[in-house]
C-alpha cells in the first residue's frame, strides 16, 4: 500500500467524522413509476419528511401536503411536468416535515427505465441540505489528510460546478460529493476529478443540461477516472 492510501489514526478519526464510514445522512432514495402514479422510497427518505419506516405509504398526494406554504413552484408540477415529458423528476424545495420543521432538499433524479430500455418512470434521490456542514471540518481535514490537500483543485472546481447546477452553498456542494464518494465506494478526489470531466461534455445552452448533470453524477462511478 502507498503512503498516500494511509493515514495516521488521528486522520482516519477525520475521514470517519467528515467523510464518514456509513451512508451519507440526509439523503434518501425513491422510485416513482408514470403508469399508476406509484412511488416507492427509503426509509432515509420517509426519514426526512418525519415518517418511521414503514409508516405511511407514499404518494403524490402525501408530498403535496408537505409543500412549503411559500413556494410557488411544488413537487406536484415537478411530477406532472415529469409524466408529460417521460423526464426525471428533479428541482430545488422546500418541505415541511411531520413534525413542522422546514427542510431545504433538491432532487437528483434519473429515468426508470424496465428490461426492454424502455422509460416507464424515474428513480433518484432526494437531498436534504438543510444543516450546513461546519467550515472548521473541512479546515481540519485540509490540514490532516495530505491526499485531500493535493485534490483540493479538483474537489473545488466539482464544488463549483454542483453550486452552478444547483444553486447551492460550498458546504452543500462538498455534502453531495461526499455522498457519492459513500454510497459508490470511492475516494472523493476520484469523484470530483471525474465530475469536472463531465462537465466539460455538457452545453449549458442546450435544453436539458441539468437532467443531463444529474444522471452524470448519478453514473458518475460508471466513468470514475482515477487520479
Amino acid at each position: 500500500m502507498n503512503s498516500s492510501d494511509q493515514a495516521a489514526p488521528d486522520a482516519v478519526a477525520v475521514i470517519s467524522t467528515v467523510i464518514g464510514t456509513q451512508a451519507c445522512s440526509g439523503v434518501g432514495s425513491f422510485r416513482f413509476w408514470f403508469a399508476d402514479s406509484r412511488w416507492e422510497w427509503s426509509d432515509e427518505l420517509a426519514a426526512i419528511y418525519g415518517y418511521e419506516p414503514g409508516e405511511v405509504e407514499p404518494t403524490t398526494e402525501l408530498l403535496l401536503s408537505h409543500k412549503h406554504p411559500d413556494d410557488l413552484e411544488d413537487l406536484g408540477s415537478a411530477v406532472t411536468a415529469a409524466i408529460n415529458a417521460g423526464a426525471p423528476v428533479c428541482g430545488r424545495h422546500r418541505i415541511v416535515d411531520a413534525a413542522g420543521e422546514t427542510h431545504e432538499v433538491f432532487i437528483v433524479g434519473d429515468h426508470l427505465v424496465d428490461d426492454d430500455g424502455q422509460v416507464i418512470g424515474t428513480t433518484g434521490h432526494y437531498i436534504d441540505v438543510t444543516d450546513r456542514l461546519e467550515e472548521e471540518r473541512q479546515d481540519v481535514l485540509d490540514e490532516t489528510v495530505p491526499e485531500l490537500v493535493e485534490a483540493r483543485a479538483e474537489i473545488e472546481q466539482a464544488k463549483g460546478a454542483l453550486i452552478l447546477m444547483y444553486g447551492i452553498s460550498a458546504e452543500q456542494a462538498f455534502k453531495v460529493l461526499r455522498w457519492r464518494s459513500q454510497e459508490t465506494n470511492i475516494k472523493l478526489r476520484e469523484v470530483a476529478a471525474q465530475i469536472v470531466e463531465d462537465v466539460r461534455s455538457l452545453n449549458p445552452h442546450l435544453p436539458g443540461c441539468r437532467t443531463r448533470f444529474d444522471h452524470l453524477l448519478l453514473t458518475v462511478h460508471q466513468r470514475r477516472r482515477q487520479s
